[in-house]
């Protein structure tokens, strides 16, 4: 499986000739859906959803597939009939040959005030990969490869460090990180990588990783 690092939220794994893309939001390339078999959207946030990118991969692809909550499908699906499905928390599915779960029912607390919106996170092929979305939902499932949501108005870098310990991934890669400046990102690799327990990797965005 190879998996290449777009801007902030937004990753490409390619598996056996066929593309799945996960939140291909606004803060990222804006062809990083293009070509891909299936798209996954964790939630309705405008960094995770774009619909401008959405209707570009579906129309660049007639086969393409999209799977999200329901605040995002009904956004969306009257445009691509019979190709956005709705999942939730417990279910699974197929999408572009990777074997796929669902958990997780919430956005973190970005502060009490504000409404806390729906947010799913995806196991894929049994917890080679998982990503969380903005929520650090722990999977009741073993994980290999852990996308680390690092740097959000939601969460501080102890909690970073005890999400990291709780799943306890083979291996962490950052993503949510578009509001990390450069000077700061050697702060959250020491600690992260001192105290989460697991090997902390960073990757450039178009960067790739075989898994």
């Amino acid at each position: 499986m190879k998996l290449t690092k777009k801007s902030h939220a937004c990753v490409r794994l390619e598996k056996d000739g066929r593309t799945l893309v996960l939140d291909p939001g606004a803060f990222t390339e804006e062809d990083a859906a293009l070509g891909a078999d299936a798209i996954l959207v964790t939630h309705e946030h405008p960094d995770h959803f774009d619909e401008s990118r959405l209707r570009a991969a579906m129309e660049s692809n007639p086969a393409a597939g999209i799977w999200t909550l329901r605040s995002v499908a009904e956004k969306i699906s009257a445009a691509f009939p019979g190709r956005v499905h709705t999942v939730g928390h417990g279910d699974t599915f197929t999408a572009a040959g990777f074997d796929v779960q669902v958990h997780g029912e919430l956005h973190a607390v970005i502060h009490p005030d504000i409404p806390r919106v729906t947010n799913v996170g995806y196991l894929l092929d049994g917890g080679a990969v998982f990503h969380p979305g903005d929520a650090l939902t722990v999977p009741d499932h073993p994980v290999e490869t852990l996308m680390l949501p690092v740097m959000a108005p939601w969460s501080k870098i102890s909690e970073v460090i005890d999400y990291v310990r709780e799943v306890r991934p083979q291996r962490a890669y950052d993503i949510h990180d578009a509001l990390l400046t450069d000077l700061a990102r050697p702060i959250y690799d020491r600690q992260i990588g001192q105290f989460g327990g697991a090997q902390h990797l960073r990757l450039t965005p178009g960067e790739s990783a075989e898994l």
